[in-house]
């Protein structure tokens, strides 16, 4: 696969007033290099999105959200924007609460970028999804919950290995390489750890060998996939299963160790294809919009297995989403540009289905 050139950035039609909704703790003041390492890959979304935004010559304001709708309400009166550009993720510290805010912005008729409530509820239930994909004829794995202050039981036909996660955490929150049981102890083990550290039901799906692919997909009704994006690492022992732990998502130095990195997927084009098709189909039965990456694990055989469905991932410029982005010549001011005019032409009295 070859790189296309890179797109001209185009001025937009009008400039646009953009308010920028976060976590108020990551609110992008001052000087990222003035951060902390780990500061700085907390708040190097805020950051990207506030310099893109204003390369692109829009107007920019950035809200801080905490535990409070009147702070929305507040700076939508005060700012009349345009756009909200959502990059909220929880609500008073609970992650599932992120569908409410968006919900809120929906009944206040404000335009906002990423995915409608709808698509965020159902993707944040790693079972509902699969579920759902199930009944549609699409590969996924097998899988059984583990409801907190419930006896873990295995069913009978779900074998092992397993990957045990949270029901509904996001960011490989509790995944480590203990994250891959092989016996019912360890399964009861690794559910209670989900039960005591996430705080949420546990989930055991099959495991399933082969590669990671991630697919960008962007847009409403009419979508864009973006190239095919691969999980390494590069100094795995061999024979160690390949997963995207939590250190391997947010520890800079293990990255570096262990060789974690991301890339191209060399794929065939009939593995292309497939993987655009089954995004496709995804995409609308999960009611997703505005953009997404859909985690797939690929086996020997070229069967594809849809793991997880991410609304709103990371798009900070160096970011898988961003990087396949710019790999397929859209250039990150123009990625933003994209990602906001997804959001106003965005009905929410229109349900996508």
């Amino acid at each position: 696969m070859t790189t296309t050139p890179p797109t001209i950035i185009r001025k937009p039609r009008k400039r646009l007033t953009v308010v920028l909704l976060t976590d108020e703790r990551l609110l992008p003041a001052g000087d990222l290099a003035d951060y902390s390492d780990k500061q700085r890959l907390l708040r190097k979304t805020e950051f990207d999105v506030k310099r893109a935004v204003e390369t692109l010559g829009h107007q920019f304001i950035a809200v801080g959200l905490s535990n409070d709708l009147s702070t929305i309400r507040g700076a939508i009166d005060a700012h009349k924007p345009d756009i909200v550009f959502n990059l909220a993720e929880d609500f008073d510290g609970i992650g599932h609460f992120d569908q409410h805010v968006v919900s809120f912005l929906e009944l206040l008729r404000q335009p906002y970028t990423g995915c409608n409530p709808r698509g965020l509820t159902i993707a944040r239930d790693k079972a509902l999804t699969k579920k759902i994909l199930a009944y549609d004829g699409l590969k996924v794995p097998e899988f059984a919950i583990f409801p907190m202050k419930r006896v873990t039981k295995r069913p009978s036909e779900l074998g092992f290995p397993l990957f045990v996660k949270s029901l509904t955490e996001e960011g490989s929150v509790g995944i480590s390489g203990a994250s891959i049981v092989y016996d019912d102890v360890r399964l009861m083990e690794r559910v209670d750890y989900i039960h005591r550290t996430a705080g949420t039901a546990a989930v055991a799906e099959q495991f399933i060998e082969g590669r990671e692919i991630y697919v960008g997909i962007m847009g409403n009704e009419r979508a864009t996939i973006l190239p095919p994006w691969e999980f390494f690492v590069e100094n795995r022992k061999e024979g160690a299963p390949l997963i995207a732990t939590g250190r391997g998502k947010w520890d800079p130095e293990y990255q570096d160790q262990a060789g974690v990195m991301t890339g191209p997927a060399e794929i065939s084009e009939k593995l292309a294809a497939k993987l655009e098709k089954l995004s496709r189909e995804i995409y609308r039965l999960l009611s997703l919009s505005g953009y997404a990456r859909l985690d797939f694990r690929v086996t020997p055989s070229e069967d594809v297995y849809l793991i997880e469905a991410n609304p709103n991932p990371q798009i900070a410029s160096d970011e898988d989403f961003a990087s396949s982005a710019e790999y397929a010549g859209i250039q990150y001011p123009e990625l933003i540009e994209r990602l906001i005019r997804f959001g106003m032409n965005y009905n929410p009295e229109r349900m996508i289905l």
